[in-house]
């Protein structure tokens, strides 16, 4: 029984760094990508690794674990780079925090949501079925139809006529 031959990248020997970049670049970058949170760092990280493979390349005596070499040799860096990672802290009497945004009351966002139910609540008992499903439920014309058991021009029509009442409720526009 004969065992297939498979070249292997990391037994290859390299005759020099370029030819070793050129074949195990791809793959040394997965290895950075895996490391760091975005491409643009990992593409750094591995740029410095191999730069100190460079500089080691005619000490390394075992050209056949270069591959072994370069991946220690990215772990230890994005170490240092996680250690030395800078995080300012600044002690202050006040608390930097930004001045609040005005927005709307949620007192009168309250009273303008109860005016609209109470508005809903007087529309007929299909107009009101029909507003409900569409735009409290969040549901499609086509399944409010299927829903009610109605064509999908019933609801159109039945949500145009409750909306037209409701732009013309007395309480509404009182509210608004």
């Amino acid at each position: 029984m004969t065992t297939p031959v498979c070249p292997s990248a990391s037994a290859a020997v390299f005759p020099s760094f370029a030819s070793y970049v050129r074949a195990r670049g791809p793959v040394l970058l997965r290895t950075a990508r895996s490391l760091t949170a975005n491409a643009c760092d990992a593409e750094d990280l591995l740029q410095t690794a191999l730069t100190k493979t460079y500089l080691a390349w005619e000490r390394i005596e075992d050209h056949k674990a270069l591959d072994g070499y370069v991946r220690r040799a990215l772990v230890n860096t994005r170490t240092s780079q996680w250690r030395k990672r800078k995080v300012d802290e600044f002690v202050c009497d006040e608390l930097p925090e930004p001045d609040p945004v005005p927005g709307p009351d949620p007192a009168e966002q309250q009273v303008l949501r109860d005016a609209m139910w109470r508005a809903v609540l007087r529309l007929p008992a299909r107009q009101r079925a029909m507003v409900v499903l569409r735009y409290y439920e969040d549901l499609s014309e086509a399944q409010t139809a299927e829903v009610l058991g109605v064509s999908i021009g019933t609801v159109k029509s039945a949500v145009s006529r409750a909306l037209g009442k409701l732009r013309e409720d007395p309480e509404l526009t009182r509210a608004a």
